[in-house]
């Protein structure tokens, strides 16, 4: 059962806000730095046969490079829409499964997954469950891989701190002054408590990635209309807020600006054996 607090029920209301236009989802997000997979191969042992289960598979923007690196995989998406995109994108891989499903309550296959990935995703997934399903999703040593991306300081810099008087005027849960954090200032605490806390998994390896994306003011206004704390803003103010984003690029940046990215990989490994846990597996 989930929890009705204020905060979870926005985070719930937020998680179903993709599927509303998946196919701008699918055009207007970026996938991730090659990087990350080399190092998922090296850290976790992704390859040909590896059987990898993918939490929030969103239209596949991880799920094809991992499908071109031979794994077998079962991604669970809960948004039919986002799901029906990435049976689409991953048409030609054989072995990928696409499930319709809310993770939290899905039936775990009998056979163990050699990894759990979740990229851009586990965020999204209920906190007081998330680790666990996962650890139970796993064969002993199995690998619990989490994508996380961060909005840091860098790119067209300027842009990002004048920018946040559109978002003062039209969203009021704006605080005065927000400013980008540096890459090397993003705090990773969180997810490492919570991987401890958890019992179920080792320590944490942490792989960090910055990269830049540049982009023309239309492509920058379909990635803001992707993002969920922009689609939940009434439409009046969402409208008014992009409208002010644009000026800005159009008026100050030649109709382009570069926003910098910062994607970190954060593996865990099951700790003990399965029937420690107390796990029954159909």
């Amino acid at each position: 059962m989930r929890d009705d607090t204020p905060d979870e029920t926005r985070r719930v209301h937020l998680s179903r806000t993709f599927d509303e236009d998946a196919e701008l989802y699918d055009r207007a997000r970026p996938g991730y730095p090659p990087e990350l997979f080399d190092d998922l191969t090296e850290v976790v042992g992704i390859g040909p046969g590896c059987r990898v289960l993918e939490v929030g598979a969103g239209t596949g923007k991880a799920t094809v490079p991992l499908a071109e690196r031979g794994c077998r995989i079962t991604a669970v998406e809960l948004g039919a829409d986002m799901a029906a995109v990435a049976r689409r994108n991953l048409a030609a891989f054989e072995t990928v499964e696409i499930v319709t499903a809310d993770f939290e309550t899905w039936p775990l296959p009998a056979e163990p997954f050699d990894a759990v990935v979740s990229a851009t995703a586990f965020h999204w997934i209920d906190p007081a469950v998330r680790m666990a399903r996962a650890a139970d999703a796993l064969r002993p040593g199995g690998a619990l891989a989490v994508v996380a991306t961060q909005h840091v300081a860098g790119g067209s810099e300027e842009f990002f701190v004048e920018v946040q008087t559109c978002y003062e005027r039209f969203d009021p849960a704006t605080p005065p002054g927000l400013r980008l954090p540096a890459a090397e200032d993003v705090d990773t605490s969180d997810h490492a408590d919570e991987v401890a806390r958890s019992g179920r998994f080792g320590p944490v390896d942490f792989r960090r990635y910055e990269w830049d994306l540049t982009y023309t003011t239309a492509e920058y206004l379909e990635l803001l209309r992707t993002y969920s704390g922009h689609r939940a803003l009434p439409q009046e103010a969402r409208e008014g807020l992009l409208e002010c984003v644009a000026g800005r690029i159009d008026g100050r940046y030649g109709g382009r600006i570069t926003k910098r990215y910062l994607t970190e990989l954060r593996v865990s490994r099951t700790a003990g054996v399965r029937e420690a846990f107390g796990v029954a597996r159909p």
